[in-house]
């Protein structure tokens, strides 16, 4: 348990400062913004608690708005997923359930599982993220635009970081 907390706490402190370091410098052609922080509660071990996986998701959210001065908009996108995992997790179950001491994670549930189950959590994140950047419906397809092309691109890095970063 211990374990597993301060793996948490260094995963959640390494992310920040790659997001706010590295990848919000990465914007190609305005369409492109990786956003790989959120696979911190991509990776959230699957017995979290709704209530502390929203109250990491804020966190986690503050913390790149504090970096960004984005006025919560990073905050808002993160609660959303962290409120929207449980139920995602959920509808990808396997019939028995997940296995206890097992992560969401390529190396447990495969590569198929893991890209719909991330793919949905980042393309609700961007879709929040960036919306409530825009706040208007003017640039709809535009920023539509922007939200397929972004959640692409981050989770291309995010499987990538599966096999190279978050192997077991």
């Amino acid at each position: 348990m211990i374990k597993v907390i301060s793996r948490n706490i260094l995963r959640f402190l390494m992310l920040v400062l790659l997001q706010v370091m590295i990848f919000n410098n990465i914007e190609i052609s305005g369409y492109l913004n990786p956003y790989i922080y959120i696979i911190f509660i991509i990776l959230l071990p699957f017995e979290t608690p709704a209530w502390v996986c929203l109250l990491l998701g804020f966190f986690l959210g503050l913390s790149i708005d504090i970096f960004t001065e984005t006025i919560g908009m990073h905050t808002a996108a993160t609660v959303f997923i962290a409120y929207i995992r449980p139920y995602i997790l959920s509808s990808f179950a396997p019939r028995d359930g997940y296995e206890s001491g097992t992560f969401p994670r390529v190396y447990y549930y495969g590569l198929p599982w893991f890209i719909k189950y991330a793919s949905l959590l980042v393309f609700a994140h961007h879709l929040v993220l960036f919306y409530v950047e825009m706040f208007q419906f003017q640039d709809f397809f535009s920023t539509l635009l922007r939200v397929i092309l972004s959640s692409l691109f981050s989770i291309t890095l995010i499987v990538v970081s599966q096999y190279f970063v978050f192997r077991k």
